[in-house]
């Protein structure tokens, strides 16, 4: 715990602040005096020499904590992140937080004034166990207007209608049916957990529709424009293109190539290390793919698992070269700022988008390099059980994913379906010798 800290200045309203750390963690709570910030500090004090409990999700002592259920929906989901967050891996984490983000400001009193501006990212940053507890207007906004467990029930879900809000963004638009099936399960996970240990005595979540419980989910794919994307000759191009006078451009030229030669997401590009390399002086080379970015240069397993991939010739020797002229080794990432930062996605896809027009060519994203060596590789004929594992997909998601290279087959398929319903071919007849009646010698031409 700290002393007291006084900002100053007269738009503070709060000046005084009291702060202390639990488990790691910070917490902050401001007050008008220094009176009131004293008094709160040394009831801290009195609670950590009687050895009392301490909440980690609100750092206060647990005799300060309400009733179980008179905790408010924000609070609980805080304390449900905490015990869920070991288990998780970083993406899952990210998406859990993204969907208590939707649920909480849903569950608020009917006459609630509007949310502030600034609701989404306080939940955002505070929801998650190490992120930081402000005492901010989003904060008390919820302290004032988030319902209590206790008064969640299946008629008032219903008349709020939770499901259908978790369907649409913040500017009243469709979700895709993956996401907010997602948004739905995370919420309706962090409700049923209150169930569970007795806070609520029944679930409180409306049932599904019956239309909709009796429909297939079915995910689906959009399928990549295959007519926009680059050949190998134009990426040729777009690639010595980037290469500028810019001390970057070299470095993003090689990124790119990697995207498009060894077809991988730009989250794991900027996670590569140069212990994942094997280039041999001649002939391919492998890349093994263990890392990603999963959220703001923090390293995480890969989207699909680690995998990995053969990169022919030409990256192989772009990889070489950039290693030997920057001296990386070991656990290097190979592609940093000069200040030791992630690149960032802006400055990648405007040097991108620079050299694309200088060739010509339509502007894509960054990731479209990594559909255009998909088409690339099926357009040579490569089999699509290959494809599906340097990409780190299933056969079915790749195909359907690139319906739109498969689509030139057909007469291929047609040619080769014929073949097989014909059977071998067989060679020509020998025509049979004519028949000799007995004891008659045989002609010069017989004999032939």
């Amino acid at each position: 715990m700290w002393s007291i800290q006084h900002r100053s200045g007269d738009r503070h309203k709060k000046p005084h602040i009291v702060r202390w750390k639990l488990n790691g963690r910070f917490f902050a709570r401001s007050y008008r005096t220094k009176g009131e910030a004293e008094r709160f500090r040394t009831a801290l004090l009195v609670a950590v020499q009687h050895g009392e409990p301490f909440d980690a999700a609100t750092g206060e002592p647990m005799s300060w904590q309400p009733a179980p259920d008179e905790i408010q929906v924000h609070q609980w989901a805080r304390r449900w992140l905490a015990e869920q967050w070991p288990e998780w891996a970083p993406r899952t984490r990210v998406s859990a937080v993204e969907a208590i983000a939707r649920l909480v400001p849903l569950l608020v009193a009917p006459m609630a004034p509007p949310p502030p501006a600034t609701l989404r990212a306080h939940l955002a940053s505070s929801l998650a166990p190490d992120g930081p507890r402000v005492d901010d207007a989003a904060g008390r906004w919820l302290e004032q207007w988030s319902l209590q467990l206790g008064q969640l029930t299946r008629p008032m879900l219903a008349g709020i209608d939770v499901d259908g809000g978790l369907g649409v963004s913040v500017v009243g638009k469709p979700l895709a049916p993956s996401t907010s099936a997602r948004y739905r399960k995370v919420s309706k996970a962090c409700i049923q957990r209150a169930v569970d240990v007795g806070i609520i005595p029944a679930d409180p979540w409306p049932p599904a529709p019956r239309g909709r419980s009796k429909r297939k989910a079915t995910r689906v794919k959009k399928a990549v424009a295959v007519r926009n994307l680059p050949d190998p000759p134009a990426m040729a191009r777009i690639l010595d293109a980037i290469v500028s006078h810019q001390p970057g451009s070299r470095k993003y030229r090689v990124m790119t190539a990697v995207a498009y030669y060894a077809g991988l997401r730009p989250s794991e590009v900027v996670m590569l290390r140069a212990h994942a390399l094997e280039l041999p002086k001649r002939g391919w080379g492998r890349l093994h793919v263990t890392e990603a970015d999963v959220s703001f240069d923090e390293p995480g397993e890969p989207k699909t698992g680690p995998r990995t991939v053969p990169i022919p010739p030409e990256l192989v020797g772009l990889l070489r070269a950039w290693i030997d002229d920057s001296g990386f080794s070991g656990d290097d990432l190979l592609f940093r700022t000069r200040t030791g930062a992630p690149p960032t996605r802006s400055n990648w896809a405007r040097t991108l988008h620079r050299a694309q027009r200088e060739c010509g060519c339509p502007e894509l994203r960054v990731y479209d390099c990594r559909h255009a060596a998909a088409t690339t590789w099926l357009r040579a004929g490569v089999p699509l059980g290959e494809v599906a594992k340097r990409m780190g997909h299933s056969v079915e998601t790749l195909v359907s994913t690139y319906a739109g290279v498969l689509e030139g087959d057909e007469a291929l398929g047609n040619k080769r379906i014929s073949a097989a319903l014909a059977g071998p071919k067989k060679g020509p007849k020998r025509r049979a010798a004519p028949r000799r009646e007995s004891g008659q010698a045989a002609t010069a031409g017989d004999a032939a």
